[in-house]
């Protein structure tokens, strides 16, 4: 059987993680190209400011994952297991993802993270309302952030997501994380009576607005295109008092700049086909993401960078499967080479997607990133 022609960024993918289980430092070796002070990104390897610098930026490093909100593994047992295996693992987030209700039939869309274009394990299975999951979460955790990746922010009133955000915020003691997209399933836009799809962008940065307006003023006074409200009293506020934090989801040119300009962090997911959202594209669209931000007014700084991406660590032993290594999922040297590269062009906050069967497998998963991963990405790999 011939193999097939690897993409320049694969290629480039797969010379960084030879490079790291080799024991190359990917600070100096795997990135292509360099943010310059300007923001631009130049060719060039980029150049540590002393020796500390590597490990004062993984210092900073958080990992969560998304819980299984949908499908067979979708009920409180299992929801339970895995969100105290984390908090006892302390990992600092989890997530739920966003569906109301799916057609039966997918015509007239496209589901932008699969080469098929359709739902993975199709549309008749359990999908559980994230904000509600959340407010469970809150009660059976103490400490791990709580967040959703993504809520589709048209499905639902603004006015009302920003108290139920807010009441989940008080409640878990000031932890939650809003993940926020425009939504792309337009037969359940149709099906919820939700605003015209081909406006979901501009009601999206419209609801953001008026939600953080609803989070941080007394009484409550927004005029919109799509939404208006006059002098009411929104409360309660959040613990945070800057308000609930908005992570923007989205890989495109609309949701980097969403990202620049009304969001705490940009979320992409990192798997979408033709390929994967490689190390240097996303340096590349981290970099426009700054320059954005700066147009906007805002320090681009004060826009984190995260990801979420399947994750899987294999056994060292492990047969490994047919075809391309998929990204992140493979034995612990395998996924630290995945991360540090991601490190590299600026990413802070991973959140994992287990692609494991049954829970067994995915507190196992937990583990083995947590004693086998983990601490070895929070320090300065050997030159």
């Amino acid at each position: 059987m011939r193999s097939r022609a690897m993409t320049p960024g694969a290629l480039r993918w797969k010379n960084a993680t030879r490079n790291s289980a080799a024991g190359i430092d990917h600070m100096s070796q795997a990135v292509p190209a360099r943010m310059a002070h300007d923001g631009t990104l130049r060719a060039g390897r980029p150049r540590l400011q002393s020796p500390d610098a590597w490990t004062t930026m993984c210092a900073a490093m958080e990992f969560g994952f998304s819980l299984p909100g949908r499908g067979p593994l979708a009920g409180a047992e299992t929801i339970l297991k895995l969100a105290t295996r984390a908090e006892s693992l302390r990992f600092s987030s989890l997530f739920v993802t966003d569906h109301v209700v799916l057609p039966a039939s997918m015509a007239r869309s496209t589901y932008p993270y699969s080469t098929t274009g359709q739902l993975p394990g199709g549309a008749a299975q359990d999908y559980l309302e994230p904000l509600v999951t959340m407010g469970w979460l809150a009660r059976v955790t103490s400490r791990i952030r709580l967040g959703t990746s993504v809520l589709v922010v048209p499905y639902r009133n603004p006015v009302l997501v920003a108290k139920m955000l807010a009441t989940i915020d008080r409640l878990s003691g000031g932890r939650v994380i809003l993940g926020a997209g425009v939504g792309w399933l337009r037969e359940e836009f149709e099906a919820l009576a939700a605003p015209p799809f081909e406006a979901r962008g501009a009601v999206t940065d419209e609801y953001l607005r008026l939600m953080r307006a609803a989070w941080t003023t007394d009484p409550v006074t927004f005029e919109g295109r799509y939404y208006s409200v006059r002098a009411v009293h929104a409360l309660p506020k959040p613990a945070q008092r800057r308000g609930i934090p908005i992570w923007i989801g989205g890989h495109t040119d609309a949701a980097v700049r969403r990202a620049a300009t009304l969001g705490d962090a940009w979320h992409p997911i990192a798997l979408r086909p033709p390929g994967l959202l490689f190390p240097d594209e996303y340096a590349k669209r981290a970099t426009e993401l700054r320059g954005w931000a700066q147009q906007a007014g805002r320090d681009p700084k004060s826009v984190t960078l995260t990801v979420r991406v399947p994750m899987e660590v294999r056994p060292r032993n492990a047969k490994p499967p047919a075809g391309e290594r998929p990204l992140f999922q493979g034995t612990a040297a395998q996924v630290i080479a995945d991360i540090r590269a991601y490190q590299a062009a600026g990413v802070t906050h991973f959140v994992f997607d287990p692609t494991v069967p049954d829970l067994k497998a995915a507190l196992t998963n937990m583990d083995r990133f947590a004693h086998d991963v983990r601490g070895k990405v929070m320090k300065a790999p050997r030159a």
